[in-house]
């Protein structure tokens, strides 16, 4: 039976946006307000791989700036919740390792994919595991929402967060910076971008040092059991060739030292307290590489070369019986592996914009997991190795002054194949065809609308976590979105507005079931609907005073989940808040001070399918502040959770784990440019 492709949710929005449309069209262009000194800044965002502004862009976007973030004492990718409207992350409790949650879909990390794809640079994060970023010498995050499948391949099945680099653009800088922090958290960060050759040849190089005590009493050492040390290491070379020609090289490195996961377990009476006798750890390492060689010939084309290598060794050990005797333990030992090329060619063909491209990729995977249980120790070890093969084109056609037609699709073709040590090899051959199609309406200079219709998928895999499994595969997993969507500015142009709202149809869901502690398996097993409503929005007071933000509400339901006995259908899907948002009210003063206030709010999310666990809503409230004290020395402050709520993820695992939110957190930071 086919699933109506519209919801009331979708129908009252459409009819909203006819109605606002309708009203748009009717007014005259508001006065520019460039007298003022209060029009929001033009942003630049990278949707379709294409720049485009963020206010004509037909897609629901979000930037925000790296030096800003660090202001704000964020130094993670699982920090962003408060940030962009509908982002969340599951409450894993591990460095280095995040699985978000976008329009109510998420992923398990077992499965080796994600349902928000992660580009840093131009290179794509595949999996939760290494699915981090530094910071230091960011210079922008950018968060596309709804299927971007057809330009960034599977695993971008809801949305992209792209990470960029700072430009290397001849301008020499060198910066340091030391923080100061909250249990004796001690932050070390130096930055340098010089010119080697005038007009020809610069670099960049950048390093970081966090060090931080944990927050959980270990009664068996004596000690914090989760305490944490991060190295971060970024480089860049850029060569201009010719005026025609731009290679790029990037080089980063990320590693871990850290003790253990915020787990504790769920029966526990005595909050933040454990007594571990098994020694738990996170060592992993991540690197990526990347060559980015753009080319542009006399006759207007533009071409464009991506080679990406990413490499995570995944080392972990957790105890899962939280006593001084060793009877409970898992643990990882996984190496990934993904080498990447991808080409692509721009151009215009009388006033239409066009792009296509071919997509090669590679991943050679070394896997092995450990469990400690009651009847003994098991290891299962396994090489998985896997080729992708894609052809895209996306084109933005206009059909008259006021309306454009942007369409795109892709075809790719994924080959993987399971060898475990124990057990036969395995293969799997998926071949995807992904399209998308908007049409976008420019109402006057100020607002559009949009409308698109887009498909999204992510990876099919093998199961590999416990032996009964016996290595069975999965599906990708795949949806239909239909969006529609308003953008402009508003009040003299000092308001800037998103609003978007949505349903998607999710077929071959994946899912996981979890019969008895450490047994998991993924499966097809079910169906699901996914709608919501989404708005950011953006305002200037005046010259000093500004406010941001954004809400979002998701309603995602299994249409079909039976396991066994248990039938799930009608319950909501793991990990997805139907509501959460932020507020953030700023201040930037002539006199060089500035401060922000923030409040983040979330709804309650289920942890298992039977929607018998949860971890609570909340809200925190956030402080930053920063200084110039001169035109080279700065100061900042921040305090997070400022209230120190308390909102645990209690049933984790099926519920055997409890997964303690992070305490109120504050620090200083001195930064100084030489």
């Amino acid at each position: 039976m086919i699933r109506p492709l519209f919801s009331h949710a979708t129908l009252l929005a459409g009819a909203l946006a006819l109605t606002v449309t309708s009203a748009f069209a009717e007014e005259k262009t508001e006065k520019s307000a460039a007298d003022d000194g209060v029009l929001l800044p033009e942003l630049t965002i990278t949707a379709n791989k294409q720049e485009q502004t963020l206010s004509t862009a037909p897609v629901h976007a979000s930037v925000y700036g790296g030096e800003q973030l660090q202001d704000e004492g964020i130094y993670g990718l699982s920090q962003l919740e408060g940030k962009f409207a509908g982002l969340s992350f599951q409450p894993f409790g591990q460095s280095g390792i995040n699985s978000p949650v976008l329009r109510g879909l998420t992923a398990n990390f077992n499965a080796l994919s994600s349902s928000t794809l992660l580009m840093v640079d131009g290179v794509p994060t595949l999996t939760a595991q290494g699915y981090e970023s530094t910071l230091v010498d960011v210079d922008r995050i950018e968060i596309l929402r709804g299927p971007q499948s057809t330009v960034y391949g599977r695993n971008a099945e809801v949305g992209v967060i792209s990470v960029f680099s700072k430009d290397l653009d001849g301008e020499d800088k060198t910066r340091l910076g030391l923080g100061i922090g909250s249990r004796n958290k001690k932050v070390v960060q130096a930055s340098t971008s010089q010119t080697l050759i005038e007009d020809t040849l610069y670099a960049s190089l950048a390093g970081e040092f966090v060090e931080q005590d944990g927050f959980i009493d270990n009664r068996t050492t004596g000690k914090k059991a989760d305490d944490k040390e991060h190295q971060n290491l970024s480089a860049g070379v850029r060569w201009l060739m010719s005026e025609d020609t731009d290679i790029v090289v990037r080089y980063r490195r990320q590693s871990y030292d850290d003790g253990a996961m915020l787990w504790n377990s769920a029966s526990a009476t005595e909050r933040t307290t454990v007594a571990s006798g098994t020694d738990s750890y996170n060592t992993s390492v991540g690197q990526t590489f990347s060559i980015n060689a753009t080319h542009n010939t006399s006759s207007g084309l533009q071409f464009n070369s991506v080679t990406a290598y990413n490499d995570f060794q995944d080392e972990v050990q957790q105890d899962t019986d939280f006593s001084a005797a060793e009877i409970l333990y898992i643990g990882r030992d996984n190496h990934l592996r993904t080498l990447s090329q991808e080409f692509r060619l721009e151009g215009n063909l009388g006033d239409s914009q066009w792009l296509v491209g071919a997509y090669l990729e590679k991943q050679d995977h070394d896997l092995s997991t450990t469990s400690k249980n009651y009847f003994g120790l098991t290891t299962l070890d396994a090489g998985q190795a896997g080729n992708s093969y894609a052809l895209f084109t996306n084109w933005t056609v206009p059909l008259r002054s006021d309306v454009r037609l942007i369409a795109g699709l892709r075809g790719s073709r994924d080959e993987v194949t399971i060898t475990p040590t124990s057990s036969d090899e395995k293969s799997e051959t998926w071949t995807e065809l992904t399209p998308q199609l908007t049409l976008q309406y420019l109402i006057n200079p100020d607002h559009m609308a949009y409308a698109t219709y887009a498909e999204g998928m992510r990876a099919g895999g093998f199961n590999m976590v416990t032996a009964s499994a016996d290595y069975s595969s999965y599906d990708p997993e795949k949806n239909q979105s239909f969006e529609l969507g308003l953008k402009g500015k508003l009040l003299s142009q000092q308001l800037n507005y998103s609003l978007s709202a949505y349903h998607m149809n999710i077929d071959n869901m994946q899912v996981m079931q979890m019969p008895t502690a450490g047994v998991i398996y993924l499966t097809n097993a079910a169906e699901a609907t996914s709608e919501g409503v989404e708005a950011s929005l953006a305002y200037n007071f005046n010259d000093s005073w500004s406010m941001e933000t954004g809400l979002a509400w998701n309603k995602t339901r299994f249409d079909k989940f039976v396991d066994g006995s248990s039938n799930y259908t009608g319950n909501t899907n793991l990990f997805a808040p139907e509501i959460n948002g932020h507020a953030t009210f700023r201040y930037d003063g002539s006199n060089s001070l500035s401060a922000a206030a923030s409040l983040v709010a979330t709804g309650s999310v289920y942890l298992n399918a039977a929607n018998t666990y949860e971890q609570e809503g909340y809200k925190i409230i956030n402080l930053s502040s920063s200084y110039a004290m001169t035109d080279n020395i700065r100061t900042s402050a921040y305090v997070n959770n400022i209230e120190d709520r308390e909102y645990d993820a209690v049933g984790y695992q099926n519920g055997y784990v409890t997964v303690y939110s992070p305490p109120r957190e504050f620090g200083f930071k001195f930064t100084m440019d030489l």
